[in-house]
């Protein structure tokens, strides 16, 4: 169903808006935690390192593909609030031609370099043939997801977050029941579990072709697909800015990582199950951002700027009061939640207080992904884009990799909310310049 977040009560339409996309990605989390949970318990704290090792990798090829797919989003956002129906449908046109080169091309470079990614990393030696068996398989994939991806950033562009959420929820469900079938019973190794959320991305990626055969506006379809330059360099104005973020965030995980490997293997599959949590735990500031951004894109679409400061306040206090009950959680229960994973005590001692650290300042990311969001709704991208950069590069980073000779690994934790404070700092003070809103442009 096509949703018009132009009217209606503010807090209700975000609400109902984010709720399925925030439910469609806590399975998909869900899913990637019980991979660990099943490496780790089948296969040991090397294969769980492996893993956890591979995710920035995995995460910098999909960023910038999700950063276009972020701008395709606006875009549509912007043509449906401004009810011109025909560039969504040159949008969606546009878009899906892109996506399906990019993925193939960076799928092969992907495989080609991954070792050598891993040896840049200094991830242990007896790691590396784990991580890159898993990582060369799940890249194989990597159409399937971006595909999806595509799919159901262009429905919740229009307005329709709840068909992402089914076909992510069949998704999730297939890859649990693979996983713990191919490792638990057939007692495959680790590529397996790649394999197995191949399988089930590529179905559901299907799924929502099929489902979309009907739709004139949003179908795939080769015959008659156009390319539209103007409206491609549009989107990419506004996505590439968000996903060079993404991908300079990812190095940044990357070069963390380097920092946590010298610590051992023990530290490594502590991070790596911690880090299942902690995106899990995050899932849900995001995926309302995310709502917001749609909003404020067709908000601004249809001129009713004075909608988007509700949205913002709005925003706020959903996300914060679910950060505050994850902190709760995770203060009460991250012993319990660490042993899902391992029944090494050195290992959940460390993930214990990572969870413990991190935690304690969710409020500050929720608050800093929804000011953020305004700003890309709107299609300013580049000042987020920065701010996030300062906030990884000249201070998580540069503070995790100096204090860690002193602080040992507690630094690498600490890093993260010191980064997060400044980042809020600059966000909100460019947020009420409004400058931003000289940014928006259909």
């Amino acid at each position: 169903m096509l949703k018009d977040l132009s009217q209606g009560k503010v807090s209700t339409r975000i609400f109902f808006f984010a709720l399925p996309m925030l439910l469609g990605n806590v399975f998909q989390q869900l899913y990637n935690v019980v991979d660990s949970m099943v490496v780790g318990k089948y296969l040991g704290d090397n294969a769980l390192a492996a893993v956890g090792a591979s995710f920035p990798i995995i995460f910098l090829l999909i960023s910038l593909g999700f950063g276009v797919t972020m701008g395709g989003t606006i875009t549509i956002s912007h043509f449906f609030g401004a009810k011109q129906y025909d560039k969504v449908r040159k949008t969606v046109d546009t878009m899906n031609i892109f996506i399906t080169f990019f993925s193939i091309a960076f799928a092969l470079i992907g495989i080609a370099f991954s070792d050598k990614i891993f040896l840049i990393m200094k991830l242990p030696v007896e790691v590396i043939p784990l991580a890159t068996s898993y990582l060369n398989v799940y890249l194989i994939g990597l159409p399937f997801f971006f595909g999806f991806g595509n799919i159901s950033a262009t429905l919740r562009g229009v307005g329709d977050s709840k068909t992402p959420l089914y076909l992510l929820i069949f998704s999730s469900v297939l890859n649990i029941i693979l996983d713990i079938y191919f490792v638990g019973y057939l007692k495959y190794g680790i590529s397996s579990v790649a394999w197995a959320t191949i399988i089930s991305q590529g179905l559901a990626y299907i799924a929502a072709i099929v489902y979309l055969r009907n739709n004139k506006m949003l179908n795939f379809h080769i015959k008659g697909i156009v390319f539209d330059k103007e409206i491609f360099k549009k989107s990419i104005s506004i996505g590439l800015p968000s996903g060079v973020q993404h991908i300079l965030f990812s190095l940044g995980m990357m070069a963390l990582f380097s920092i946590v490997n010298k610590f051992g293997v023990k530290v490594i599959a502590a991070y790596s199950a911690a880090l299942r949590l902690d995106s899990l735990a995050i899932m849900p500031s995001i995926n309302i951002a995310s709502a917001l951004s749609t909003f404020v894109g067709q908000n601004l679409g249809a001129g009713k700027i004075d909608r988007v400061k509700k949205g913002l306040y709005t925003t706020i206090l959903m996300s914060v009061s679910i950060s505050l009950f994850i902190t709760i959680v995770f203060h009460l229960f991250g012993k319990n939640l660490m042993g899902l994973f391992t029944k090494d005590k050195e290992v959940i001692k460390y993930g214990v207080q990572y969870l413990t650290i991190i935690s304690s300042f969710y409020i500050l990311f929720s608050a800093l992904f929804s000011i953020n969001a305004v700003m890309r709704g709107a299609g300013d991208v580049i000042v987020p884009m920065f701010i996030t950069l300062i906030a990884l590069w000249i201070v998580r980073v540069p503070f995790a990799y100096f204090m860690s000779d002193l602080w040992g690994i507690t630094a690498v934790w600490w890093a993260a909310p010191i980064g997060w404070a400044v980042g809020i700092t600059l966000s909100f003070s460019y947020y009420k310049s409004n400058r931003w809103k000289r940014k928006f442009k259909v």
